[in-house]
């Protein structure tokens, strides 16, 4: 199944702040600690966005509001609704697939090319299809420590509900009703789903004020 970002092609986002060559990001979720690796190797635009958020503590709070056991865990929707909203024209050009969508690798989800904005995902298993589905999926990052916290994520709601849906506890939650009403939508009507508490970059190279690498 396509993996869905609510997103517009609008604009194209730039990083606010220089990017570093790599750095690590600690997640700490309700079911403990996940350290993340990023490369901008691997996807300069993805990375760079990646980054502006983690500095920008957009991922505080955050649900992972879509858990299918053995395929993914997706999240980046803030939660609040004044932030949310203003994220769905600000997208970012596609990065070119150069590694693979590998267990425990974090790649941006889409609705289509072009339409990169905030939402990601954890593959909970090696996803190859999804290298070129849909003009394919570029990882930006690794997780190096904690692989079973996202394993043990909170995964009974199952998909997504369609338009008709959902119904609270038998379906997952619908993104476009995550961006209007938020955390508080969602605590209502899936009260077990996991979340980020906070995400801090911890390492990067080259440390600021470094020259970069050739």
């Amino acid at each position: 199944m396509l993996i869905v970002a609510c997103a517009c092609r609008q604009q194209r986002g730039t990083p606010l702040t220089a990017v570093p060559d790599s750095f690590v990001v600690a997640l700490e979720t309700s079911r403990g600690r996940v350290d993340v690796m990023a490369h901008k190797d691997w996807a300069p635009n993805g990375v760079g966005r990646f980054y502006d958020l983690i500095n920008a503590n957009h991922f505080d709070g955050a649900r992972f509001f879509r858990v299918r056991q053995g395929y993914i865990a997706q999240f980046g929707l803030s939660g609040d609704p004044k932030i949310d909203k203003e994220w769905p024209g600000r997208t970012i050009d596609d990065d070119p697939v150069k590694h693979s969508n590998t267990r425990g690798t974090i790649s941006f989800a889409s609705g289509g090319p072009g339409t990169r904005t905030v939402q990601l995902f954890v593959n909970l298993s090696d996803n190859p299809k999804l290298d070129a589905l849909d003009g394919g999926f570029a990882p930006i990052a690794q997780i190096v420590s904690g692989m079973p916290a996202i394993d043990s994520l909170y995964a009974g709601y199952g998909e997504s509900a369609p338009k008709s849906g959902p119904q609270p506890g038998q379906e997952g939650p619908r993104q476009d009703s995550i961006v209007a009403k938020g955390n508080a939508y969602l605590e209502q009507g899936w009260p077990k789903l996991d979340f980020i508490t906070t995400a801090r970059v911890t390492q990067q190279w080259p440390q600021a004020g470094a020259p970069s690498r050739p």
